[in-house]
């Protein structure tokens, strides 16, 4: 499970309570965050995939899916991209709250705003999930930025590279009433698998998988079995 911007491998700290025991789940901890917050946060895609292979080839010696949200469904496509070529194939890609990465970002970015605090005002506008501390503590504020901005960068800087489809299912998944993300959006990943492809959404906006966890993890645990 890949963690959205400014996320952490916490955000998944209570899926196991909900899935059934056959299904594990495997949060990655990004750089930058909770017990690796000294590590310098990547700002590139192609680098982060490249230090995360080596961490996770050890443990997919079982069968395994990938799961990401947001920033964390690029990263997700794009590690199942370099496992397929390595013949280290998911037996599932599930991206959420994302538009397919063959499709241009239509707003403006956000990580070349300068100062902070046209930065976090863009991405409040946006995506409205700031924490009210950051906000209001200048100390929290001056600590949580960099990395916000990094992943800010890191996704508004990724550049689709044409490849041969993926040979594993693909489920999208998204918010009825996400603005960033629509089902026509959604839609546009069934051109990237040769395989099943499904697409989903559920009540809320773009951050509806906080808000609808059990329903999540049912559909989850029913595509995964």
């Amino acid at each position: 499970c890949l963690p959205y911007a400014g996320g952490t491998a916490s955000l998944y700290r209570t899926w196991h309570q909900h899935l059934p025991e056959e299904i594990e789940v495997c949060a990655v901890q990004l750089p930058g965050r909770e017990n690796r917050f000294r590590e310098q946060p990547f700002s590139n895609l192609a680098k982060l995939v490249q230090m995360l292979l080596p961490n996770l080839l050890p443990h997919l010696d079982k069968p395994f899916a990938l799961f990401g949200h947001s920033m964390g469904a690029l990263i997700a496509y794009e590690l199942a991209q370099q496992l397929q070529m390595g013949r280290h194939i998911p037996t599932r890609l599930i991206v959420s709250g994302r538009r397919a990465p063959i499709l241009p970002d239509p707003a403006p970015p956000l990580h070349t705003l300068p100062g902070d605090d046209a930065f976090l005002a863009g991405l409040q506008r946006r995506y409205n999930n700031l924490p009210a501390l950051m906000l209001s503590d200048a100390a929290f504020r001056d600590l949580f930025t960099p990395l916000l901005r990094a992943d800010m960068t890191l996704v508004e800087t990724y550049t689709y590279t044409s490849r041969p489809p993926l040979t594993c299912p693909l489920l999208a998944l998204g918010g009825e009433e996400d603005a960033n993300t629509s089902q026509a959006e959604l839609r546009a990943w069934q051109s990237l698998t040769g395989a099943d492809f499904a697409v989903q959404r559920f009540p809320g906006g773009h951050f509806y998988l906080n808000e609808q966890t059990q329903p999540l993890l049912s559909t989850l645990a029913s595509y995964l079995a």
